[in-house]
């Protein structure tokens, strides 16, 4: 803990199992405690929550313990698709989310929010408020950003969707999912996939303004608990450069 009782940044960052080996190692004397270097590579923690994807830190968590064929299995779900037809009140749609095609039968009151979730297991779009105030549901819907919770899912028959877990391409970050990283912009992480989501439209926008304030504005329908507007604009303005724009 640092001075005024708030645990420093190091341990922050820090697993359950590395505060307490770190603990054993000051404490002594007493036997030593050895740690497998594997089951650090695969403890969750904030950096690899964010690296891997909310939905996807299960996977990542296995990656030091499955083949790389299974957890290729495990990262890429095959598409859903309905084979009997609607039941009563049901409407089959098409969806096509991270470049997959997913045929569905959904009752017509569906959210598009509950679909991704419940039928996809794309866990990483948050359910925050349940009334568009919050962004933590935020996705893109043909590019432009959206509030699933407000948005039902036969609205979008044949549109193409991207949600979080769609943004990094062949194990490598978007570059504002990495800017997000190198920043620090998140603290719990549970806003985090829809300030990315929305910044990601922003950067897209050629009408948005490039200067902080334009770009506080354009974010301000994503809401940070924790606080951390100012890195989460350094972050955005950090990717606008290496997606080759100016600040």
């Amino acid at each position: 803990m640092s001075r005024g009782g708030f645990p420093d940044r190091a341990a922050a960052n820090m697993s359950d199992l590395e505060v307490t080996v770190m603990k054993d190692q000051k404490t002594g004397p007493g036997p030593v405690v050895e740690v497998d270097p594997s089951a650090l590579a695969v403890m969750p923690t904030r950096r690899s929550f964010l690296k891997f994807g909310a939905s996807g830190i299960a996977a990542s968590a296995l990656s030091g313990l499955l083949p790389d064929s299974a957890l290729a299995a495990v990262q890429q779900a095959a598409p859903v698709v309905d084979s009997s037809a609607p039941g009563v009140g049901e409407q089959r749609i098409r969806l096509t989310v991270n470049g997959q095609v997913h045929t569905l039968n959904v009752p017509a009151n569906a959210i598009l929010l509950d679909v991704l979730r419940d039928r996809l297991q794309l866990t990483g779009t948050k359910k925050g408020c349940d009334y568009g105030q919050c962004g933590a549901c935020t996705l893109l819907v043909n590019d432009v950003a959206i509030n699933s919770c407000l948005s039902l899912a036969v609205q979008h028959d044949g549109d193409s969707i991207t949600t979080i877990e769609g943004l990094a391409q062949g194990g490598t970050l978007h570059p504002v999912q990495e800017a997000f990283w190198e920043h620090d912009a998140y603290q719990c992480g549970y806003c985090t996939s829809g300030q990315i989501m929305s910044a990601v439209a922003i950067l897209k926008d050629p009408n948005i303004p490039s200067d902080d304030a334009s770009v506080r504005e354009a974010m301000s329908g994503n809401i940070c608990r924790c606080g951390a507007y100012k890195n989460i604009l350094s972050a955005v303005q950090s990717a606008r450069s290496k997606m080759g724009g100016t600040v």
